[in-house]
């Protein structure tokens, strides 16, 4: 009998864990090494004063990518994991007291459209068809593809050619819409994978027919939940997750990886190794070697996306009225993306993501009261060498005096909890790379083939999934890069 191969996934991240479910479902005998207490990587979470605060990230769509993940090996993802549907998809809101709710009711939309602005209804419509047919050649047919030649991309190029892959998101909406609010509500998706709207490719438009044709979700009990259902049917699956042991080296003999050593002093020995980690880092794991050096130097000199700054509040008190995702855009948004991508500039008045999971599931908080977080986009510390041990805690009250001024006034007087994370813990709890909270900035000239490579150049047993491979940050990216790289390891 041939002995039955073996992997090891550095990570359990979503890609990780995705990798992972794939590798045991097909009979390849998995570890998977996480560094962290708990499994979830970015997905990671925090359990305080009764409160359940995510991590992030907590906008779920296409929930068939994850179905798909159970139905492997004849399970159901509903029996491990509840997923409720999120209405409106996102309530938007600006300085002037705007507010518009972004759903995929047809006849909503077309009203909240037409309040902005009537002449935009049609035009809208256009842009739908549009982002629908983009959405089927960069998501449906090249999602899931691993572009390890120059040439696949050279085959893919006509078909981002007609949809103007050239073009910014910004760009191209501007052409189908005129209100300068309607622009922003349907541009400013990308931020959410680490983007500028106003340079990221307009293949990235498919995120709004991606939300449209699959729905808004949020798990029951977190996205730690999904986290925890993941982690459930792959250890059912025979699968091994070592918590609170981090990859220390990963050794290697000629073009081949042979095994990670870790903290505790174990050395995983293995026929394939997947990192899941931050891609400098991961190079940076392996001993010794030249190429690997190289490697590195090459990573650095690329452009990574911005950071996040996140205050986790807990609030005495229910808010009904306040959506499960809200949006509140600063009165700059050019500007105030130059600041983020651009100058290195800490933004005096940030746009918010405003998470308030009770809306959906009133059990992620004690009774009466509300789990929050708030999430700015502020540079990398490569941009912005900013000490966030001591800018951290000035910034987090500009972050809440943000939301008392538009939502909720009285929102220092019912602050029950409240912590923050900054750059520098993405860059200690995760080793991200100057802090980046989605890898490599997602621009067409790091897409697909110039992208992180789902399986290395020089080690051919090596592998990557996630953030910094194709396609980019995300959910849907990121299990959508776990099926490519499990396509070349199974």
């Amino acid at each position: 009998m041939p002995k039955p191969k073996s992997a090891v996934v550095i990570g359990s991240g979503f890609g990780g864990l995705a990798l992972a479910i794939r590798l045991q479902s097909a009979g390849i005998a998995t570890t998977v090494l996480e560094a962290r207490d708990r499994p979830g990587g970015r997905a990671y979470v925090w359990k305080e004063a009764g409160y359940t605060f995510d991590a992030g990230p907590t906008v779920i769509t296409d929930p068939a990518c994850l179905e798909e993940l159970w139905a492997l090996s004849g399970n159901r993802m509903a029996d491990d994991v509840t997923l409720l549907p999120v209405q409106p998809f996102y309530r938007l809101l600006w300085n002037d007291g705007t507010e518009f709710d972004y759903s995929n009711n047809d006849a909503q939309l077309a009203s909240e459209i037409g309040k902005l602005d009537p002449a935009d209804v049609a035009g809208y419509a256009r842009f739908l068809e549009y982002s629908g047919a983009v959405y089927e050649e960069g998501y449906v047919k090249l999602g899931a593809v691993p572009f390890l030649s120059f040439s696949s991309m050279i085959k893919a190029a006509p078909a981002l050619a007609k949809h103007q892959a050239w073009r910014s998101v910004y760009s191209m909406v501007s052409s189908f819409v005129r209100n300068e609010k309607l622009r922003q509500a349907l541009s400013f998706h990308t931020l959410l994978v680490g983007g500028n709207p106003m340079n990221t490719s307009s293949i990235y438009t498919l995120i709004h027919a991606l939300e449209k044709q699959g729905g808004v979700w949020f798990a029951k009990g977190g996205t730690n939940a999904l986290v925890s259902g993941m982690v459930a049917l792959f250890e059912r699956l025979g699968g091994t997750l070592l918590l609170g042991e981090a990859a220390t080296r990963i050794t290697w003999s000629g073009n081949q990886v042979t095994s990670v050593v870790t903290s505790a002093g174990r050395t995983l020995n293995a026929d394939m190794i997947a990192s899941n980690g931050d891609l400098v880092h991961s190079y940076g794991l392996i001993d010794g070697s030249p190429y690997a050096a190289g490697k590195v130097r090459a990573l650095k000199r690329k452009r990574f996306s911005p950071s996040l700054f996140v205050v986790h509040f807990g609030l005495k008190g229910t808010f009904p009225d306040i959506a499960h995702h809200s949006i509140l855009f600063s009165y700059r948004y050019g500007p105030l993306l130059n600041d983020i991508y651009k100058n290195g500039t800490l933004p005096p008045d940030p746009s918010l993501y405003l998470h308030n999971p009770c809306a959906t599931d009133p059990d992620m908080a004690p009774e009466g009261k509300s789990a929050f977080y708030a999430l700015a986009p502020v540079p990398h510390m490569g941009r912005a060498p900013v000490d966030w041990a001591q800018e951290g805690p000035r910034y987090r009250e500009v972050v809440l005096n943000r939301i008392r001024d538009l939502l909720i006034p009285d929102l220092h007087e019912r602050l029950d909890h409240c912590f923050h994370y900054t750059p520098q813990d993405f860059a200690d709890d995760l080793g991200a790379h100057l802090g980046s909270a989605f890898s490599l900035e997602p621009v067409l000239t790091q897409s697909a083939w110039f992208r992180g490579h789902n399986r290395d150049d020089h080690f051919g047993n090596l592998y990557f999934v996630g953030a910094g491979t194709h396609p980019g940050a995300g959910i849907p990216g990121v299990v959508g890069s776990a099926k490519a790289t499990a396509r070349l390891m199974v």
